[in-house]
């Protein structure tokens, strides 16, 4: 589930007492709407399914996972769901890409890989 850090981020993000995710299950793949709103005590309602993560994604982007009410009510846990751990070489070593500073995730997410099969112009 989303920590309380987080969602003060994405309200931060939105500029409003209101935002939504929107994306696919994770179970049942369905389009899915997870509406997320603040009242004026800071009380924080979710509707309309349930929001997982954000898991730190190659490059540092932050993946969001989302249930859908149905299969939130049959199970709340997020199953079938396995982080990759992707190892580059940085400063002259293999390291898992996780481990690495923010500025050096965000020169990984902006890398070309060599395509030997292009011609070179």
């Amino acid at each position: 589930m989303l920590k309380v850090d987080d969602l003060e981020k994405y309200f931060e993000e939105a500029q409003s007492n209101e935002f939504a995710f929107q994306g696919k299950c994770h179970d049942c793949k369905c389009d899915v709407t997870v509406d997320v709103d603040m009242d004026k005590n800071g009380m924080v309602t979710i509707a309309g399914g349930a929001v997982y993560g954000p898991d730190m994604g190659i490059g540092g982007e932050k993946k969001i996972f989302l249930k859908c009410d149905r299969c939130f009510e049959k199970d709340p846990i997020l199953r079938n769901y396995q982080p990759c751990e992707v190892f580059s070489r940085v400063v002259g070593y293999l390291r898992p890409v996780a481990m690495w500073n923010k500025g050096k995730q965000a020169e990984f997410g902006v890398r070309k890989n060599f395509d030997p099969s292009k011609e070179i112009a």
